[in-house]
């Protein structure tokens, strides 16, 4: 004992105390002390024995103490009896263990330990005896506890109370790991508890020191138990050991203890060929002879000898699990036991597995699960790094630390000696088994199944019987078996010629013969390797003792039972012609007897190897052995380690063969014959399913979740075997088989129309629809019921469990029928290849019929592939065909909307989900999309990086990703995948802060040139499936297989044309190449020869693609961004030799990794997509990939829905910045008018407007940088920062342009407005005059009125006496006048004139009768085979050009006209003859293009209708020019006012009343307009903001336009828009204005007119109060106040200033403010009733600022159908217009050629069908609809995607309008353009709802 272990308890501490019991235990202590005897120490031997509880420690402080305390030995001398209900054995004690305990903690008392302990100490203070110590040897031991510690610290510490020393007071050492004592408990199921005394000094101190200690132990036992299944737990225990020590009294031996040696020989677990099984010693230490009943006989000389029994069972079993538990720490896994290692924890990304470095001794087991996961079999030899110095190498340095002595000569004896000192305490590596092992024991069964099934594919043999580390139990783990599936060849020799049968079954199935090797004894022959040579010499599938890392001392191995299936290749080199399982048991047979038994059962024939067969002790356990396999029937072959002679045959089957002097190969080959012979004839076979069979092991199956997920799939699967395999989906899965196979057929066919493409197109929907009825009533099979109620009941182990066993037990459906089918198919493909090759005979015809059968074949190979996959699939068609329907779940079916739901829980677990049918070539949208839906529900929108997988079949893509990330993809033989699946892969949280994504969403494909789609399909197919993987991934891996360039060719043309493709639809995924199969992947040299090659390749089909897909692109580097040395990956070939008994090459593995940090390092760099995005994806790529156009075919959905944000931002950026204008420009605009201002500068603007501006550059950064689309964005932010740019300088220049006009305006009225004051100067002394001379009369009005009327028109002759009025204009004169003078005739114009039918020439819808037949080449004979195509007729092509001609001319005269100042400078005529010279060189280039010409009629009518646009503006410019210009009509307009003001004087006003009133008067005025003004910019501003028609984009307002004219059914509205869009959504503008200002929100209008007018009223009230104050200050006359006054409403008010020279006797200024305040009452109060259309008088109109704002988008119409682009910005280039739905061609009149009959298609499908047109500007050419864009400028410019979708909103109009079609377009709907009957079915509410369900993308 150290001294350290001889430190004694100071304090004695519990957390829970009862006063009772610590009362009694103290009342005790004291009366001990009183009473004590004499304590002797016995020189010989007093071993003690410290026991600790089994149960867990539940310490506070996470360690559990346990202190050793032995009792004293009564005088009759029995032990006394303390009953320890947890201990079963006693157990080795480590130096690290005998410390004493300071404190004793536990929380947990009980009453009945207390009580046992109160009464041993009563027994022991009436009979204290003497006991007496050995000074030599006091061995001690604490036993502790082989369940785990709950502590919080995780450790156990294990304290044993220790003698004490001799005389010197040293502590003497138990030295060796091995030392041992074990102490006997006094009568069975009690134990007794020793003293260990420390000298004859301690005597009542040391007594009752020891006492106290076991009093404490007692009070933690009393702590430890807690409840009452606890306690028969113990009695359990309790008897099992009684039973054990009964058995052990039995044969106990007698033992002498040597005082001169204090070490035991250790008993440690060897290897197989020097060990004993687990913990048995083979040096036993002797036990003194012992009495019954445990009694000791006493010493004469009072020295006492303690007896002890010993049961070598309990302890071995106490040994092993502490050893398991010390193993379990060492690789840190100890809270794995029993919180397991599930799939979950290795399916995510983490770090990068270690390869080239030493791994420490805690991460190994992780480190080994991870290689092993991707197929590394070097995962067993991992180099440990050693962190701990108690860990020893296994070669230790050639120099080792000795004492030094005086003697430097080397002792002799010391080199013979054979007990070498060493530290024996010192742990050696952990043996690499021994970490699979504890790795397995610490997994769940599903991840014991993975790992399993990876040790399978590295060909390594799997344990079959395992001992349990805690009950010892024996386990067989069958389930670890079921996903293993094996193939072989069979050859059998029949008429002298050799039968290769193929055969390939899941590993429980098969039933094979089984070789078991045995091992009897100790021997130096390794009996795994020589297993290994028969099985495969180049690979160690049994692990040996020559293995590296292998090490003497292995733990959890040693009654471990391995299999392995030896598999043939249907090769003469192969060492057995049939699969053969070889087991090996591990450890000596001898000892080993249940597994022993178990294997000679089974097996089919047993070999045996044994040291010798010579009689003698040594061997006769092994002859016994032997006599037993001699008896068995099985064959038997034992091998001799020290014999040397040949095969002897004993009898039959029995034969002995020495092993001295052979080599392994020898010997091998000499087993493998007799192996052959035997097994060549009758033997047994084994099968893996039996063991379930075998008594005394337990099977995992049996275990209840497993059970419970079986026994769920077992009426499955009774329902699958009624039927064979190829029959099962017909019977079972319908939804998916034709029913699906034809709506896919079909679903194609409406993107490839002929004939009467909407009829056809009607027809094909309905039988997609009665597909889906059919579906649905089909949808009810036992299967789907079975499986989906599982699926949705079970728990989720059960389910986990009942999915695995679904796909376990349909894997193990017979497959002769999916043998037999491959196996023609094979045989039937080398024939066709045969008649491909031969080139010399002509066999078209037998090669048309061989690929016929092929075809067959491959359908019924379909037919025969049955997989869980599968039953997923048909989920999807049922709940497709429901969904379509909408039907309702029909009780006692499954709820058909909750598959999405239960789908997405499995692919969030990690199971893959197929997103494209293979079979059927089809993406089924609606199930991805609802699926996809409810992942994001339990997920959130999380954001994923999309890794696809593109390469040949077979090329080991699959395998490759399950190898990187620990996916689950099928990969086994015929089961290959079949389309595309996906798989989440979860990012862990260690790596996400390297990561912008939280998943990896691994893509995985079937193989391009697939065999089984060999023929004329395959490469559209294989083009298919590349464009639709690299389209989703953000990365796509391309895999190509060995180094055959015409394949490789193969592959990079398909490759290659996707990636052109998504450049071409702005689409940028990154790319890797995976080079595999590559024969020398060391060789630098040849890599980069091989990378040149590959770029050479990819460079060449560059070009060719960019010439398919129309693209400019030289080079592979012009498409994608591609380094060629980074982004090329070189594989070595998967398979270390040939299958199927190969293992994984290391350096694939190596690859595997290297290339998964490469992945990851890239995807570093990317910010992923969210899952929405993803979805949104799917839809696009497969509806673009519909077409045979992708590129013009791809709608990017989601950047479709950005954009339309994007546009809403840009409409209500751009209005601030218009309102802020619409302000200022107010603002100046009084200004000028008051005289204030006479010049306006763009630098003044800008400042005014900077503010608004930078505010709005701000919140467009803000958008563009922080919007959760801004990857998305960053594509149109230079656009629309530029357009945003545009539309302010845009702004300053308008306002800017009209302010100059206004200032224009009022210069060039100066004239007039000087003369003005003077007018009302005159006109006020006048008036002022009269009412003087007609004051008497004052009360008679009308006679006042009388005498004022008389004067009026003298005095404005005499005013305006020298001034010339300006005249009226006769525009019907000049217009005819000018027409005239351009050539045409009188009675032409007048004759126009009168039948006015000039003026709806732009509506007119045939324009032949203008055109001159003379010349007309319209009509020559075109033939009878152009009717068979569709065409725009020429004649309404070239109808359709005239009427451009017409809009064109009309624009650009208006804005001609507009553009002259009459206002300023009056009307002349000159302006409307300009315009008619314009019009008719319009007219003549016109006549130059086309190839006819007009007649004269056409241009009459034309100048007559630009006259008739221009005539009212004319009017009203020069209506105002006059107003403002003309003395005389300025004059006459001031009559009212001065009537007043001359009434006034005639009732005595003063002349502050007077001025009063004028002001009044004046204000009234420019309150007015003000009121109106803002009034006007604050309506439209809220409609902007507020009204649903207004306040999104353009695509909005032309919703809600179509709404109203749906509403109201106004046909002509409809015709205005179709032909005139602009024009009706202005109309449709200004009428939502007037209903919402005047109907819908008049109180709204009516209060911001109220809130406006209140704010004028503020203003004047100020201005008065200031004006006055300062006039009254300064004391100033009535012009200083008037001019004030005028000074303070500048901005706000115009105000002309009055003169008040007549008016100079005003001083009362406060008396001035008073009357101009009541006459403002009425005023204010007036404006505030104002009508509100009163706005149309004035500048700004609500309706006009709208109009401005909304209609500045783009207006061009699509050629076919005439729908207007609806992007919001006016110039978009060079972005394409389009629009999301078209209409029917027929709403513009479209009709066949040379026909009266209209054509009903839709834009979308025609440019879908195999149709074509005739372009207006060759109108012999035909044009295909699907290269429309090539007809000419007006097509080559829109985008219109082709699809099936159509607007129910424009079949109802077609439908609705009819009759007024036929007239207004003179055509007819008939024959094939006749009305599809459905559309008859749509009502105005479907149209309506249409509108939102579409343009609300």
């Amino acid at each position: 004992m150290t001294e350290g272990s001889m430190e004694e308890s100071d304090a004695v501490k519990d957390t829970s105390p009862t006063s009772q019991t610590v009362s009694t235990a103290t009342k005790q202590l004291e009366e001990l002390e009183e009473n004590s005897a004499e304590i002797k120490c016995d020189p010989v031997n007093e071993p003690g024995e410290g026991e600790h509880s089994e149960k867990n420690d539940d310490n506070t402080g996470g360690e559990s103490e346990i202190t050793s305390v032995s009792s004293a030995n009564n005088e009759k001398g029995e032990a006394d009896e303390v009953k320890d209900v947890s201990n079963e054995s006693s157990s080795k004690m480590t130096e690290g263990s005998m410390e004493e305990s300071d404190a004793v903690k536990d929380t947990s008392p009980t009453s009945q330990t207390v009580s046992t302990a109160t009464k041993k100490l009563e027994e022991l203070e009436e009979n204290p005896a003497e006991i007496k110590c050995d000074p030599v040897n006091e061995p001690g031991e604490g036993e502790h506890s082989e369940k785990n510690d709950d502590n919080t610290g995780g450790e156990s510490e294990i304290t044993s109370v220790s003698s004490a020393n001799n005389e010197k007071g040293e502590a003497d050492e138990v030295s060796g790991s091995g030392n041992r004592t074990q102490a006997q408990t006094g009568v069975a199921g009690k134990e007794t508890y020793f003293i260990e005394a420390a000298s004859v000094g301690w005597k009542k101190e040391c007594w009752i020191r020891r006492w106290l200690g076991w009093l404490m132990w007692c009070w933690a036992a009393f702590l430890s138990a807690a409840a009452d299944f606890m306690f028969q737990r113990m009695a359990w225990l309790l008897a099992a050991e009684d039973s054990e020590v009964e058995e052990s009294e039995e044969n106990s031996a007698e033992i002498k203890c040597d005082p001169g040696d204090e070490s035991g020989d250790g008993e440690q677990s060897k290897n197989e060929d020097n060990t004993t099984v687990g913990g048995e010693s083979e040096n036993k230490p002797e036990l003194s002879a012992t009495t019954d009943e445990g009694s000791s006989d006493e010493d004469t000389s009072g020295n006492e000898e303690q007896s002890v029994e010993i049961s070598e069972e309990i302890n071995k079993k106490k040994e092993y699990q502490r050893e398991t538990e010390t193993l379990f720490d060492r690789l840190h896994l100890q809270d794995k036991y029993q919180q397991k290692l599930t799939p979950a924890d290795f399916l995510k990304i983490g770090p990068p597995v270690k390869q080239d470095h030493d791994t420490s001794e805690k991460d190994l087991a992780h480190t080994f699960l991870q290689r092993l996961l991707i197929l590394d079999y070097r995962a067993r030899y991992i180099p440990v790094r050693q962190d701990s110095p108690e860990v020893i190498h296994l070669n230790p340095d050639p120099e080792s630390d000795t004492d030094e002595t005086d003697n430097d000569d080397l002792d002799l004896d010391d080199l013979l000696r054979t007990n070498v000192d060493c530290d024996q305490s010192k742990q050696t590596h952990v043996h690499p088994m021994d970490v699979q092992m504890a790795v397995f024991h610490c997994s769940d069964s599903f991840f014991k199944q993975n790992m399993i099934t990876k040790l399978s594919q590295c060909q390594y043999a799997l344990p079959l019987l395992v001992p349990d580390p805690v009950t010892m139990d024996i386990d067989c783990p069958l389930w670890t078996f079921r996903q293993i599936r094996k193939s072989w060849k069979i050859t059998e020799i029949k008429d002298n010629s050799n039968i290769v049968t193929m055969k390939s079954l899941p590993i429980c199935k098969a039933e094979t013969a089984m070789v078991s090797f045995l091992r009897l004894g100790s021997l130096s022959l390794s009996k795994s390797q020589l297993m290994n040579t028969l099985i495969n010499d180049r690979h160690n599938t049994f692990f040996h003792r020559n293995c590296p890392g292998s090490t003497k001392s292995r733990h959890l191995m040693d009654g471990v039972a391995e299999i392995a299936w030896y598999c043939p290749a249907g090769k003469p080199n192969d060492a057995f012609t049939d699969c053969i399982a070889f087991c090996n048991l591990h450890g000596d047979a001898l000892l080993i007897e249940k597994q022993r038994d178990i294997l000679m059962e089974k097996s089919s024939v047993n070999v045996v190897i044994v040291p010798t067969l010579e009689k003698g002790d040594k061997s006769s356990a092994i002859l016994t052995g032997i006599s037993a396999l001699l008896k068995s029937p099985k064959p038997l072959i034992i091998l001799i380690a020290d014999n040397d002679h040949g095969v002897l045959k004993m009898k039959k089957g029995k034969y002995k063969m020495g092993l001295k002097d052979r080599s392994l190969s020898d010997v091998s080959e000499v087993l493998k014959k007799r192996i052959g012979d035997i097994l060549s004839g009758p033997h047994a076979s084994f099968q893996l399913e039996t063991m379930t069979e075998v008594s005394g092991i337990r099977v995992d199956e049996d275990d209840n979740d497993c059970k419970n997920g079986k026994s769920a799939a077992k009426p499955i699967m009774n329902l699958l075997k009624k039927l064979v395999v190829s029959k099962i989906k017909d019977e079972f899965l319908p939804c998916q088989g034709q029913l699906w196979h034809n709506w896919c057929r079909i679903n194609k066919e409406l993107y490839h129309l002929k004939g009467h493409i909407e009829k056809e197109k009607c027809q094909k929907q309905q039988e997609l629809m009665k597909i889906r009825q059919d579906q649905c009533t089909a949808s009810c099979s036992d299967l789907m019921k079975l499986f989906i109620e599982s699926l949705s009941s079970l728990p989720s182990t059960d389910k986990k469990y009942f999915l695995k066993w679904t796909q376990i037990l349909i894997d193990a459906l017979p497959t002769n029928d999916l043998t037999s089918i491959l196996q023609s198919y094979d045989g039937k493909w080398s024939e066709v290849l045969a008649l491909k090759k031969d080139k010399k005979h002509d066999k078209s015809d037998l090669l048309k019929r061989k690929q016929t059968e092929l075809d067959q074949i491959s359908t019924e190979l379909q037919s025969a592939t049955f997989g869980l996959e599968h039953i997923f699939r048909e989920m999807g068609q049922i709940y497709e065909a429901h969904a379509s329907l909408q039907k309702q779940t029909k009780r006692g079916q499954p709820d058909w909307s909750k598959y999405p739901e239960l789908a997405a829980e499995l692919m969030i677990s990690g199971h893959p989900m197929e997103l494209m049918d293979g079979d059927a070539g089809h993406v089924p949208l609606t199930w991805i999309s609802s699926l996809l839906d409810e992942v994001i529900k339990k997920l959130d929108d999380k954001r994923v990086f999309v890794l696809s997988v593109l390469g040949v079949q077979s090329s080991g893509k699959s395998t490759m990703m399950n190898a990187m990330f620990g996916l689950q993809f099928a990969v086994s033989a015929g089961r290959c995948t079949k389309g595309a699946f996906m798989q989440l892969v979860k990012v862990s949280e260690e790596m996400k802060r390297d990561f912008q994504f939280d998943y990896v969403l691994v893509v995985d494909t079937e193989g391009l040139r697939a065999l089984e789609l060999e023929g004329n399909a395959t490469l559209h197919h294989d083009n298919e499936l590349a464009t639709f993987v690299v389209g989703l991934g953000n990365m796509t891996l391309i895999n190509i297989f060995g180094e055959n360039p015409a394949e490789m060719q193969d592959v990079l043309q398909i490759v290659v044309q996707a990636f052109m493709r998504m450049k071409k639809v702005e689409l940028s995924p990154s790319c890797v190449f995976v080079h595999q199969n590559v024969t020398d992947i060391a060789a630098a040299e040849k890599n980069l020869d091989g990378k040149r090659r590959l770029q050479e390749k990819l460079d060449q089909m560059a070009k060719l693609a960019a010439e398919e897909e129309v693209c400019d692109a030289e080079c592979f580097s012009d498409v994608i961004a591609f380094d060629v040395q980074k982004d090329v990956k070189y594989f070595a070939q998967l398979w270390e030799g040939s299958p199927p008994m190969a293992p994984p090459n290391p350096g694939y593995s190596e690859s595997i990794q290297e290339l998964k940090t490469f992945i990851l390092s890239k995807a570093s760099q990317s910010k992923g997509i969210t899952l929405s995005q993803f979805k949104s994806k799917i839809h696009d790529l497969w509806n673009a990939l519909m077409n045979e156009n992708f590129v013009f075919s791809f709608k990017n959905t989601l950047e479709i829905a950005v954009y339309r944000k994007l546009e809403v931002q840009y409409g209500n950026w751009t209005w601030t910045l218009r309102s802020n204008m619409l302000t200022i420009e107010n603002r100046l605009y009084t200004r000028i008018e008051n005289g204030n201002l006479d010049k306006v500068e763009s630098n003044y603007l800008n400042k005014e407007m900077n503010k608004t501006y930078e505010e709005i550059k701000k919140a467009m950064t803000t958008y563009f940088d922080d919007d959760k689309d801004k990857e998305m964005l960053v594509q149109w932010r230079g656009q629309f920062e530029n357009k945003i740019k545009e539309f302010h300088d845009e702004q300053v220049r308008g306002v800017k342009r009209k302010l100059d006009e206004v200032i224009q305006q009022k210069n060039a009225c100066k004239k007039l407005d000087d003369k003005k004051t003077e007018f009302e100067n005159k006109l006020l002394q006048k008036s002022k005059e009269l009412a003087h001379q007609l004051k008497d009369k004052a009360k008679d009005e009308e006679e006042l009125k009388k005498h004022f009327d008389s004067v009026w028109s003298g005095w404005v002759r005499e005013l305006t006496a020298d001034t010339k009025p300006i005249e009226d204009i006769n525009l019907k004169d000049d217009q005819s006048k000018i027409i005239q003078e351009l050539g045409f005739e009188w009675s032409l114009i007048n004759a126009s004139e009168r039948s006015g039918k000039y003026k709806n020439i732009p509506e007119d819808c045939d324009y032949g009768h203008y055109v001159s037949h003379s010349h007309s080449t319209i009509f020559h004979e075109i033939g009878k085979k152009a009717k068979k195509f569709f065409t725009r007729n020429i004649q309404f092509e070239e109808q359709q050009q005239i009427r451009s001609l017409i809009d064109d001319v009309e624009k650009q005269s208006l804005d001609a006209i507009t553009s002259k100042p009459v206002a300023i400078r009056g009307y002349s005529s000159t302006h409307l003859q300009e315009v008619a010279n314009n019009v008719k060189k319009k007219v003549t280039a016109f006549e130059l293009e086309i190839k006819y010409a007009l007649k004269k009629e056409f241009t009459v009518d034309l100048l007559l209708y630009v006259f008739h646009r221009a005539e009212s503006w004319l009017s009203e410019s020069h209506k105002k020019f006059k107003g403002n210009n003309d003395a005389l009509s300025y004059v006459e307009s001031k009559k009212m006012q001065y009537y007043n003001i001359f009434r006034s004087f005639c009732k005595g006003s003063s002349s502050v009343v007077v001025l009063g009133e004028l002001m009044c008067e004046k204000l009234k005025v420019s309150t007015v307009e003000a009121v109106c003004n803002k009034t006007a910019i604050d309506l439209a501003g809220e409609m902007k903001c507020t009204f649903p028609a207004f306040s999104g984009n353009r695509l909005n307002l032309e919703k809600h336009l179509l709404k109203s004219l749906a509403e109201k059914e106004d046909f002509d509205g409809f015709i205005t828009y179709i032909r005139h869009p602009r024009n009706q959504v202005e109309a449709f503008i200004k009428e939502e204005v007037q209903k919402y200002i005047f109907t819908d929100n008049k109180d709204k209008a009516r209060n911001i007119l109220k809130k406006n007018v209140e704010d004028i009223k503020n203003l004047l009230s100020r201005a008065l109060f200031t004006a006055t104050e300062k006039v009254k200050k300064q004391r100033g006359d009535p012009d200083m106040w008037v001019k004030e006054f005028s000074s303070l409403l500048k901005d706000q008010l115009t105000f002309n200033t009055i003169c008040c020279q007549n008016l100079s006797d005003i001083n009362n200024f406060d008396f001035l403010k008073e009357e101009t305040e009541k006459g403002l009452v009425s005023v204010i109060e007036e404006v505030s009733s104002l009508s509100l259309d009163k706005m149309e008088e004035f500048r700004m109109k609500p309706d006009q600022i709208l109009i401005d704002q909304l209609c500045n988008c783009c207006w061009v119409t699509c050629p076919f159908c005439a729908a207007v682009c609806t992007n919001t910005l006016k110039d978009h280039s060079p972005g394409d217009h389009s629009v999301p739905f078209h209409r029917s061609t027929a709403v513009n009149g479209i009709h066949y050629r040379d026909t009266e009959i209209l054509s009903v298609e839709f834009c979308t499908t025609k440019v879908a069908s195999d149709g074509s047109f005739y372009p207006g500007e060759d109108p012999e050419e035909l044009i295909p609809f699907k290269e429309y864009r090539t007809a000419g400028p007006r097509h080559a410019n829109w985008r219109i995607t082709p699809d099936e979708s159509e607007l129910k909103y424009w079949t109802w109009f077609v439908c609705r309008f009819k009759k007024q079609l036929e007239d207004h377009y003179k055509l007819k709907f008939q024959d094939y353009g006749e009305i599809p009957s459905e559309w008859k079915n749509h009502s105005k509410e479907e149209a309506i709802k249409s509108l939102d369900d579409m343009f609300n993308l």
